[in-house]
């Protein structure tokens, strides 16, 4: 492959901030990548001599993992740093830490942090491509490449899809990042939620609000379910996990009412019997674990777009 396509961004940051020549780019990209994961040998040389460093404050399996397989794929040397371990927890602070690490030279920054708007903070410190791995409740750029992707394999096209979210709006950053990312390729958004998981005013976003899952998805042709997150359910939201599952929980008997080509995909983790049965999770229309492996794809692209040399042909 030789590198002729450019990003506008130096900084993958928000989804907002991307045109859809910027998206398409990205995803064209992650197409050629997914053939190295399928060799015996899944590596190539593009990135040798690279320097990643993925510095994560909140916890992660999926996408620390995929941005770190991402990375070595590439053949750079990826260092993790979670934020129990950084010196953040001896009290020096975020932009002193991020000093301390450009002064080592590494080559790009993925961070992950529980405060919204902390990945845009540290560009002002970082002169370095920085990647936002999830910040807050604000935006997760990535997440929606790779959901983008992962429709796109099985639709052909992004333009004119409909798109349900189900879940907690309010919350993700899964959401506002496909909202953008969405809009921006032509697509149209609908959020199912109960009133307490929709954010005030999301109407402004462009999008449709709806109360009832039954009705929310019967036009859609990919269904996105959202995690119901635990962690914040003690600010009274919602009355009951169970009462929400008896409304919102993704069933065969939903998918009866939609067409057959409707796909399901989720970012996951996955609460069970919670936001999705078992039997939708595992069936045929379920592509959660080809998000999985699009996150591998769409994070080498951003990688080999942001770092990469001219030629990425293995030997």
């Amino acid at each position: 492959m030789t590198q002729t396509a450019t990003l506008s961004q130096r900084n993958i940051i928000s989804m907002e901030s991307l045109t859809d020549t910027d998206i398409d780019t990205i995803l064209d990209t992650a197409d050629s990548f997914k053939e190295i994961s399928t060799r015996t040998i899944k590596k190539v040389p593009t990135l040798r001599g690279r320097t990643i460093i993925n510095l994560f404050f909140e916890p992660s399996t999926r996408t620390r993992t995929s941005f770190e397989i991402a990375g070595k794929r590439l053949s750079a040397d990826v260092i993790n740093i979670s934020g129990a371990s950084s010196s953040t927890v001896k009290g020096e602070s975020l932009i002193d830490t991020v000093k301390n690490l450009e002064a080592m030279n590494p080559d790009i920054l993925v961070v992950r942090h529980n405060c919204s708007g902390a990945p845009a903070l540290i560009t002002q410190f970082f002169n370095k491509p920085v990647i936002n791995a999830g910040d807050g409740t604000h935006e997760h750029p990535s997440q929606s490449l790779l959901d983008l992707l992962t429709i796109r394999e099985y639709k052909g096209n992004l333009k004119g899809l409909k798109v349900a979210i189900v879940g907690d709006i309010a919350h993700s950053r899964v959401a506002r990042s496909n909202i953008h990312a969405m809009q921006t390729m032509g697509m149209t958004v609908k959020v199912i939620a109960p009133p307490t998981l929709i954010p005030i005013d999301i109407e402004h976003l462009g999008v449709d609000v709806c109360h009832d899952l039954t009705n929310g998805i019967r036009d859609a042709d990919v269904i996105m379910i959202l995690r119901i997150q635990m962690e914040r359910q003690n600010q009274g939201l919602l009355s009951s996990l169970r009462e929400y599952s008896n409304y919102f929980c993704l069933t065969e008997e939903h998918l009866s009412n939609v067409s057959d080509e409707t796909l399901i995909i989720h970012p996951g983790p996955v609460n069970r019997g919670i936001e999705i049965s078992l039997d939708v999770m595992e069936g045929s229309r379920s592509l959660i674990l080809n998000q999985v492996t699009n996150g591998v794809a769409i994070r080498m692209a951003l990688f080999y777009l942001l770092l990469g040399e001219s030629d990425a042909n293995s030997n």
